[in-house]
């Protein structure tokens, strides 16, 4: 391993770990989840790996990786992305006709 011990080296609990496990095993996952149970076992075996090896063994951007290990390392054990900044998708039931729902 080159360079220094990376900054946020998370601690998983044991429910955490078996539930990652779980879903690298389940058959059909979407592909951004299981690639986040990968890396959090990974990162469980291998704490002091760096993100760029990381990055390479699971298949995402090492920035995604240092994103991840930050997160987990602060206590939100999750793996759905959060709500983001942008616009949100609109859409009214209500607007049957076409161009009534987007205010046209």
């Amino acid at each position: 391993m080159s360079g220094p011990s990376p900054a946020y080296q998370p601690e998983f609990p044991p429910e955490f770990v078996d539930q990652m496990a779980q879903i690298v095993r389940q058959r059909t996952v979407a592909h951004r989840i299981w690639q986040r149970a990968q890396l959090a076992l990974l990162l469980h075996q291998k704490p002091t790996i760096s993100n760029p090896e990381a990055a390479g063994e699971i298949g995402l951007h090492e920035n995604a990786v240092r994103c991840w290990r930050r997160r987990w390392a602060s206590g939100d054990f999750s793996l759905e992305d959060r709500a983001g900044r942008g616009r949100k998708p609109h859409f009214s039931p209500l607007g049957s006709r076409l161009g009534e729902s987007l205010g046209l």
